[in-house]
Protein backbone atom coordinates (compact mmCIF):
# COMPACT_ATOMS: atom_id res chain seq x y z
CA UNK A 1 0.00 0.00 0.00
CA UNK A 2 2.62 2.51 0.66
CA UNK A 3 4.09 1.47 -2.64
CA UNK A 4 1.08 2.51 -4.35
CA UNK A 5 1.00 5.62 -2.23
CA UNK A 6 4.71 6.50 -3.53
CA UNK A 7 3.50 5.69 -7.10
CA UNK A 8 0.92 7.77 -7.07
CA UNK A 9 2.63 10.53 -5.73
CA UNK A 10 5.51 10.11 -8.45
CA UNK A 11 2.89 10.02 -11.29
CA UNK A 12 1.26 13.36 -9.93
CA UNK A 13 4.45 14.90 -9.20
CA UNK A 14 5.22 13.87 -13.01
CA UNK A 15 2.26 15.42 -14.25
CA UNK A 16 2.33 18.17 -12.99
CA UNK A 17 5.99 18.93 -13.71
CA UNK A 18 4.82 18.06 -17.43
CA UNK A 19 2.38 20.10 -17.41
CA UNK A 20 4.24 23.37 -16.09
CA UNK A 21 7.09 23.25 -18.56
CA UNK A 22 4.12 23.05 -21.78
CA UNK A 23 2.48 25.63 -19.96
CA UNK A 24 5.71 27.81 -20.66
CA UNK A 25 5.12 29.64 -23.66
CA UNK A 26 7.66 31.70 -25.45
CA UNK A 27 6.18 35.35 -25.15
CA UNK A 28 8.47 38.44 -27.09
CA UNK A 29 7.63 42.54 -27.73
CA UNK A 30 7.93 44.50 -30.33
CA UNK A 31 6.75 48.16 -30.64
CA UNK A 32 5.39 47.93 -34.12
CA UNK A 33 4.86 51.79 -34.50
CA UNK A 34 8.47 52.02 -34.22
CA UNK A 35 8.97 48.99 -36.80
CA UNK A 36 6.78 50.63 -39.44
CA UNK A 37 7.97 54.53 -39.42
CA UNK A 38 12.14 52.72 -39.81
CA UNK A 39 10.66 50.87 -42.88
CA UNK A 40 11.80 52.78 -46.05
CA UNK A 41 8.33 52.22 -47.68
CA UNK A 42 6.54 54.20 -45.08
CA UNK A 43 8.96 57.27 -45.27
CA UNK A 44 7.82 57.03 -49.34
CA UNK A 45 3.98 56.84 -48.40
CA UNK A 46 4.44 59.66 -45.75
CA UNK A 47 5.90 62.09 -48.51
CA UNK A 48 3.66 60.72 -50.88
CA UNK A 49 0.70 61.67 -48.67
CA UNK A 50 1.74 65.45 -47.41
CA UNK A 51 2.70 65.84 -51.22
CA UNK A 52 -1.26 65.15 -51.41
CA UNK A 53 -2.29 67.36 -48.33
CA UNK A 54 0.15 70.34 -49.74
CA UNK A 55 -2.24 70.19 -52.85
CA UNK A 56 -5.83 69.53 -51.10
CA UNK A 57 -4.51 72.61 -48.67
CA UNK A 58 -3.47 74.84 -51.55
CA UNK A 59 -6.90 74.40 -53.25
CA UNK A 60 -8.99 75.03 -50.45
CA UNK A 61 -6.64 78.54 -49.22
CA UNK A 62 -7.40 79.59 -52.71
CA UNK A 63 -10.96 79.22 -51.81
CA UNK A 64 -10.53 80.85 -48.90
CA UNK A 65 -8.69 83.69 -49.60
CA UNK A 66 -11.61 84.48 -52.62
CA UNK A 67 -14.04 84.60 -49.67
CA UNK A 68 -12.50 86.68 -47.72
CA UNK A 69 -11.23 89.17 -50.59
CA UNK A 70 -15.27 88.98 -51.64
CA UNK A 71 -16.29 89.42 -47.33
CA UNK A 72 -14.19 92.74 -47.46
CA UNK A 73 -15.03 94.05 -51.22
CA UNK A 74 -18.82 93.42 -50.21
CA UNK A 75 -18.05 95.02 -46.84
CA UNK A 76 -16.50 98.48 -48.02
CA UNK A 77 -19.14 98.72 -50.84
CA UNK A 78 -22.36 98.02 -48.73
CA UNK A 79 -23.32 101.19 -47.46
CA UNK A 80 -23.09 102.56 -51.65
CA UNK A 81 -25.37 99.23 -52.92
CA UNK A 82 -29.24 98.48 -52.38
CA UNK A 83 -30.80 96.44 -49.67
CA UNK A 84 -31.50 93.78 -52.48
CA UNK A 85 -27.73 93.91 -53.85
CA UNK A 86 -26.71 93.48 -50.31
CA UNK A 87 -28.72 90.65 -49.45
CA UNK A 88 -27.61 88.96 -52.71
CA UNK A 89 -24.01 89.52 -51.64
CA UNK A 90 -24.81 87.59 -48.16
CA UNK A 91 -26.35 84.98 -50.11
CA UNK A 92 -23.44 84.53 -52.20
CA UNK A 93 -20.87 84.36 -49.63
CA UNK A 94 -23.02 82.09 -47.34
CA UNK A 95 -23.15 79.88 -50.74
CA UNK A 96 -19.00 80.25 -50.91
CA UNK A 97 -18.66 79.80 -47.30
CA UNK A 98 -20.66 76.26 -47.63
CA UNK A 99 -18.60 74.90 -50.90
CA UNK A 100 -15.69 75.71 -48.72
CA UNK A 101 -16.87 73.22 -46.02
CA UNK A 102 -17.97 70.88 -48.40
CA UNK A 103 -14.49 71.14 -50.03
CA UNK A 104 -12.71 70.95 -46.80
CA UNK A 105 -14.96 67.73 -45.69
CA UNK A 106 -14.04 66.06 -48.81
CA UNK A 107 -10.09 67.07 -48.54
CA UNK A 108 -10.49 65.22 -45.03
CA UNK A 109 -12.12 62.21 -46.41
CA UNK A 110 -9.63 62.08 -49.30
CA UNK A 111 -6.45 62.51 -47.42
CA UNK A 112 -7.67 59.74 -44.55
CA UNK A 113 -8.38 56.70 -47.67
CA UNK A 114 -5.21 57.62 -49.38
CA UNK A 115 -3.33 57.57 -45.78
CA UNK A 116 -4.87 54.19 -45.68
CA UNK A 117 -4.26 52.77 -48.88
CA UNK A 118 -0.67 54.10 -48.81
CA UNK A 119 0.04 52.59 -45.25
CA UNK A 120 -2.15 49.23 -45.25
CA UNK A 121 0.50 47.34 -47.53
CA UNK A 122 3.32 48.46 -45.34
CA UNK A 123 1.40 47.22 -42.25
CA UNK A 124 0.44 44.42 -44.11
CA UNK A 125 4.61 43.52 -44.69
CA UNK A 126 5.67 44.28 -41.27
CA UNK A 127 2.68 42.12 -39.54
CA UNK A 128 4.27 39.13 -42.23
CA UNK A 129 7.97 40.18 -41.26
CA UNK A 130 6.77 39.70 -37.15
CA UNK A 131 5.32 36.64 -37.97
CA UNK A 132 7.87 34.87 -39.55
CA UNK A 133 10.53 36.13 -37.25
CA UNK A 134 8.30 34.69 -34.57
CA UNK A 135 7.87 31.39 -35.36
CA UNK A 136 11.43 31.25 -36.53
CA UNK A 137 12.69 31.99 -33.07
CA UNK A 138 9.62 29.47 -31.50
CA UNK A 139 7.35 32.39 -30.18
CA UNK A 140 4.10 31.52 -29.64
CA UNK A 141 3.00 35.20 -28.45
CA UNK A 142 3.90 38.41 -29.69
CA UNK A 143 3.33 41.54 -27.89
CA UNK A 144 2.38 45.07 -29.18
CA UNK A 145 4.68 47.38 -26.84
CA UNK A 146 3.48 50.69 -29.13
CA UNK A 147 2.07 52.97 -26.58
CA UNK A 148 -1.62 52.41 -25.67
CA UNK A 149 -1.29 48.84 -27.23
CA UNK A 150 -2.26 47.92 -23.57
CA UNK A 151 0.69 45.65 -22.78
CA UNK A 152 1.29 45.62 -19.03
CA UNK A 153 5.17 43.95 -19.10
CA UNK A 154 7.51 43.60 -21.52
CA UNK A 155 10.62 41.43 -20.26
CA UNK A 156 10.34 39.03 -23.15
CA UNK A 157 12.78 38.70 -26.40
CA UNK A 158 12.15 42.39 -27.93
CA UNK A 159 12.66 41.48 -32.31
CA UNK A 160 12.99 44.58 -33.37
CA UNK A 161 16.41 43.77 -34.68
CA UNK A 162 15.29 40.77 -35.75
CA UNK A 163 12.61 42.10 -38.06
CA UNK A 164 14.71 45.11 -38.82
CA UNK A 165 16.99 42.37 -40.71
CA UNK A 166 14.38 40.26 -41.91
CA UNK A 167 13.36 43.46 -43.49
CA UNK A 168 16.56 44.75 -44.63
CA UNK A 169 16.34 47.88 -42.40
CA UNK A 170 19.88 49.08 -41.86
CA UNK A 171 20.54 50.81 -38.71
Amino acid sequence: MKQMKKLIAIAVLFFGVVSFTNAQTKVAHINTQELISAMPQMKTAKAEFDKLQQSLGADIQASVTEYRNKLTQYTNEAPTKTAAENDARKKELAELEARIQEAQAAAQKTAEQKYIDLTKPIQEKALAAIQKVARAQGFAYVLDETPGSGLLLADGTNLMDLVKKELGIVK
